[in-house]
């Protein structure tokens, strides 16, 4: 732990000392890092760059969304844990140094942790007591939204029967960096993750930002709940707090008025998007929304869902100077990441899912076919039907698998409904060797980086 703090507490010293020249020869610690404002911290929830361009790429490079062009161009990644994410490799990181997927969460909780103290002492000044709140409630919300990328990457998928024995992640709720804290268990990491939610909902403004879609709101906050919720196949609650998001925010963007053409068919600030997030930068190449990445290519089977009045088809994907098939921008307008936020069409499929579950078939179906008219050639959308719940299921998880690709949701997606028992396989071929990553294996929960076992002692996952 003690690795990713230093770090961030140095990005702090630049930010807010007088740059003295020799700030550099002091040694680090927490009492370096001294914003004493409401527009100081503002300033430090609206660090983008760790803030919301902080979720794990593993999660995304991981899944089964793309295939390699070849074997060169996985043999030519920058990146250990790239070619071994590929092959689902033992030792995914085979000594990388610098994980930012662990390292950038850890910083920006850190982050957090200094805003709410900071806050805290301010309670019973004379300041601005709505601007305090709204905060103090995205504070708590982004500690929440981080928390739960990191535990579902580097923990198992929640189980109900097994969550309070499993490995969770280590829980910081303060900014100091000298003491270790060991790993929770995976229902306290979710206990925690849920306490700050609750205590964010009642602070935070009610409405999106509509032009600052990276600041947290009420909306995501009842979106995270669902997002959560689904993930831990408590359908139930995950609808309930679907139909509160959909009941306060609904808007779908008609892909009849978005570009075929343009690489960057969509805005930052678009209407669908409630909280806008990317997967790490600059790091993992192969996952960057850009034509000039080569080495990889949309995984062929799940292109051909698309039938081809579906406008996803073209707006979606493009061809490079290869004549591959690339992932275009997506919901984080022309940056070149993944998107990895909230949005209501990920909302519209968690409550048809959830209908389904409950074998709500004609309701389900009615919430499938709102988004679908909103992304078929105007006129040529028949509308879905299904024989019984079991088809609609089916449906309904086909068509979150063609909406919400690209966006890491995929990983945690195949962890859940494996624990179903959707007994779903990944293969792979590369260089005549065929990779088998087989239903509920050990290897869908990431390995804590070295450097971090080394520094803190925490207990490795097993692979």
């Amino acid at each position: 732990m003690k690795f990713s703090y230093l770090y961030v507490i140095l990005i702090f010293t630049v930010a807010f000392s007088s740059c003295k020249k020799d700030f550099l020869d002091a040694k680090p610690n927490t009492n370096i890092v001294t914003p004493t404002s409401l527009d100081e911290f503002q300033a430090m929830l609206e660090n983008v760059d760790y803030l919301n361009r902080s979720t794990p790429a593993l999660l995304q490079i991981s899944s089964d969304d793309y295939i390699f062009s070849d074997f060169a161009a996985w043999q030519g990644t920058f990146f250990n844990a790239e070619r071994n994410s590929y092959i689902w490799a033992k030792d995914l990181f085979e000594g990388q140094k610098d994980v930012k997927d662990w390292n950038i969460g850890y910083s920006s909780i850190f982050i957090c942790n200094n805003v709410l103290e900071g806050l805290d002492k301010l309670a019973n000044a004379e300041v601005n007591k709505k601007q305090w709140n709204n905060l103090k409630g995205w504070a708590l919300f982004m500690r929440a939204y981080l928390l739960y990328d990191l535990v579902r990457s580097f923990s198992p998928a929640y189980d109900i029967h097994t969550s309070s024995i499993e490995l969770g992640m280590p829980i910081r709720l303060k900014s100091g960096i000298d003491k270790v804290e060991h790993r929770s268990s995976v229902e306290q990491t979710y206990n925690q993750i849920f306490s700050d939610l609750n205590q964010s909902v009642a602070l935070l403004q009610p409405g999106i930002a509509a032009a600052n879609r990276e600041r947290p709101s009420k909306v995501a906050a009842m979106a995270l709940y669902a997002r959560i919720y689904l993930s831990m196949r408590n359908y139930r609650q995950a609808e309930s707090y679907a139909d509160s998001t959909l009941n306060l925010y609904s808007t779908l963007i008609d892909y009849n008025l978005v570009s075929l053409t343009e690489k960057t068919p969509f805005s930052m600030n678009n209407t669908e998007t409630i909280l806008s997030t990317t997967v790490i930068t600059n790091y993992y190449n192969i996952v960057q929304t850009v034509e000039a990445i080569t080495a990889v290519t949309i995984n062929p089977e799940l292109y051909n869902l698309y039938e081809n009045n579906d406008l996803r088809k073209r707006i979606y994907f493009g061809t490079n100077i290869l004549g591959s098939l690339y992932m275009k921008f997506g919901y984080a307008g022309s940056y070149p990441a993944p998107f990895t936020g909230l949005a209501t069409d990920e909302i519209y499929l968690i409550k048809a899912e959830c209908q389904a579950r409950r074998n709500e078939v004609q309701g389900a179906l009615v919430t499938l076919n709102t988004l679908l008219t909103h992304r078929y050639k105007t006129g040529t959308f028949i509308p879905l039907t299904a024989n019984d719940a079991t088809d609609a299921l089916s449906k309904i998880l086909t068509e979150r698998r063609k909406e919400l690709i690209w966006r890491s949701l995929r990983w945690t997606d195949l962890k859940r409904l494996n624990k179903e028992g959707a007994a779903i396989f990944l293969s792979r071929e590369l260089n005549g060797i065929r990779y088998t990553l087989f239903p509920n294996d050990p290897k869908y929960v990431f390995p804590i980086p070295d450097e971090e076992i080394e520094l803190s002692g925490i207990q490795q996952n097993q692979r």
